[in-house]
């Protein structure tokens, strides 16, 4: 009888029967690829399995694995849940204390990492909760257990049946307990079920180009986005192959040449100023028609003129060929998420001939609550609802969704699951949004983000940075003015595009701190901030900011794993530096506005 897919781990049966092939999943470890063929693949995951049920482990013990994306990662992570243990991703970034906090919790029994460096933070934090917690290393890392030595222990059990414990796991098991950082507080854990994750990779299969037959990743697996939609690529007979690191992404393109591949809106910019700077270097009728073929394209709409779509077959052929090239030439799809993606760059991807899908999801929700795609695209929005997912805005504004995306709830913690999940199920994103012609969801901002001047106006600085990011002398911006006077910001410049800038106008650059503080370098950026802060009300407006010397990553605690700003954590960070703007600018007499 042909394979229905009700839980995740079903899936590798499900390309066995159907479309099984010699790279199923590759990962670039240390220069090389690693490849594992559809069965070699599921053969490893059925030792692993047998490995660590002959260790004592059974449905509902807590595994987590720490590592950066593959193959051992999905290995272990269908080895682990189709006898009903729950996998726990941890992210390789994550600081030592929320470690501890998450093995405590969710009572951790055994942990796989990649290699030397993180056996070495979590070894410490291991014995310090739990000395009895075991602990595999995906490389050979001296004085450490490799993880093939439970893969032995699986072979020398064959008599283990695996069937059995399969068929003892239902569709309405945990699969995962994935722990969100967010923005402020202590790590919740996320209950998701396997129902969940196959109704949020199946829904979202039914709209993904069939076409894609080749991915890259690179995003982290820990997070859902990248997770849910491995899964998705695996339904969907697509070969994953995970880049070796963000340094190697450009090389890893080029010799996979996907058809496909989910990034975040930040990874896109960067491309995109890449290719600009490019063009800025042209001359003559080179640059004047690189130039026709980027305002072409900041106009694309799927229903455009023929005579558009005429001129628009010019530029591809003679500009945006050459884009999609940087990007390996076979790229069908882009899938984007974690942030608000820029509606002129969609539209500019959109019209290079490589359409970016922008969706929206929390951890919660499995993730994919809503997404563009073909056919059902608006740019400046995150898309409709995928099947089966309900969404209305709350009389507040704040959007509730329900349906099969729903987590179980919060590990342990019962008290927020129901201030989350309200009587008639419906979840609270506590994202600000409206439905655009009744059906595109347009988020405007995390309602617990929006802020009041000490005017009395609200500022909702999502919008202000996302606007104010356009700038390619921006790699990091945000804004704030809780109960001051008025908004001010805090930026990262870009200095690569800031030196080439000020190399330009004769401007000598020293060190990062000189730079920062030189008049026309302050002007610059000022006259940045002007000219995007248009379309805001006066109240909106960034008046004053400070530019920083040092950038701001996941390792210093500036960004959660999926980059959003820990706002708390800068604000406190930076405290002295906010202060000195509103001391320098005490003179300052905000205008008068009726807004």
């Amino acid at each position: 009888m042909p394979v229905t897919v009700t839980r995740v781990f079903d899936l590798i049966q499900y390309n066995l029967e159907n479309f099984p092939k010699d790279e199923f999943i590759s990962g670039k470890i240390k220069g090389s690829w690693s490849k594992y063929s559809t069965a070699l693949f599921a053969e490893t995951v059925d030792h692993l399995s047998r490995g660590l049920i002959s260790l004592g482990m059974k449905k509902e013990s807590r595994i987590a694995v720490m590592s950066h994306n593959r193959p051992e990662w999905n290995i272990t992570d269908f080895g682990i849940t189709q006898f009903g243990a729950y996998q726990v991703p941890l992210y390789p970034t994550l600081a030592e204390q929320d470690v501890k906090f998450i093995l405590e919790n969710a009572q951790v029994n055994i942990l796989f990492v990649a290699d030397e460096a993180l056996y070495q933070k979590v070894k410490p934090v291991c014995e310090a909760v739990n000395p009895d917690i075991a602990i595999y290393t995906f490389d050979e890392v001296p004085g450490a257990v490799n993880w093939k030595e439970l893969l032995n222990a699986g072979k020398a059990h064959a008599e283990i049946d695996l069937q059995t414990y399969r068929d003892a796991v239902l569709p309405s098991d945990v699969l995962t307990l994935i722990y969100t950082s967010g923005t402020t507080g202590t790590p919740k854990g996320v209950m998701l079920t396997h129902d969940n994750l196959v109704q949020n990779f199946k829904n979202s299969a039914v709209i993904f180009p069939k076409e894609v037959g080749k991915v890259l990743s690179f995003l982290p697996l820990s997070h859902i986005f990248e997770r849910m939609i491995t899964y998705l690529y695996l339904y969907v007979d697509a070969s994953l192959y995970y880049a070796e690191s963000m340094d190697t992404i450009v090389a890893d393109i080029q010799f996979v040449k996907p058809n496909g591949f989910s990034t975040v809106p930040r990874l896109l910019e960067k491309v995109y100023d890449k290719i600009m700077e490019k063009g800025k270097a042209l001359t003559g009728v080179k640059k004047a028609l690189f130039y026709w073929s980027v305002k072409l394209g900041e106009e694309f709409e799927v229903n455009k003129s023929w005579l558009y779509h005429l001129k628009l077959g010019v530029a591809r052929k003679l500009v945006f060929s050459k884009w999609k090239e940087a990007l390996g030439g076979e790229i069908v799809v882009i899938v984007s998420g974690g942030a608000a993606l820029n509606p002129r760059l969609a539209r500019i991807f959109w019209a290079a001939g490589m359409p970016v899908f922008e969706g929206y999801g929390l951890t919660e929700t499995s993730p994919v609550i809503t997404v563009n795609h073909f056919g059902h695209t608006k740019f400046g929005t995150v898309g409709p609802a995928i099947n089966g997912v309900e969404v209305k805005i709350a009389e507040d504004g704040e959007v509730l969704t329900r349906g099969h995306h729903i987590m179980k709830g919060y590990y342990g913690r019962p008290d927020l699951t129901a201030e989350t999940i309200d009587k008639e199920g419906w979840f609270h994103t506590g994202d600000i949004g409206e439905l655009v012609d009744g059906e595109f969801l347009k988020i405007t901002d995390r309602k617990k983000e929006i802020f009041k001047t000490a005017g009395g106006k609200y500022v909702a600085p999502q919008l202000l940075e996302n606007k104010y990011k356009e700038s390619v002398l921006i790699e990091q911006i945000m804004v704030l003015g809780e109960n001051r006077k008025f908004p001010s910001a805090l930026i990262v410049p870009n200095f690569e595009a800031l030196e080439a800038w000020c190399r330009k106008k004769g401007i000598a650059t020293g060190s990062k701190e000189e730079i920062v503080k030189d008049p026309q370098v302050l002007e610059k950026y000022n006259s940045e901030i002007e000219a995007r802060s248009a379309d805001f009300g006066k109240w909106e407006q960034v008046k004053r900011f400070a530019l920083l010397t040092k950038d701001w990553s996941i390792e210093t605690g500036e960004f959660t794993p999926k980059l959003s700003l820990k706002r708390k954590i800068i604000l406190e960070k930076y405290k002295d530096v906010i202060e000195q703007i509103y001391i320098d600018a005490e003179d300052y007499k905000p205008k008068s506005t009726d807004h």
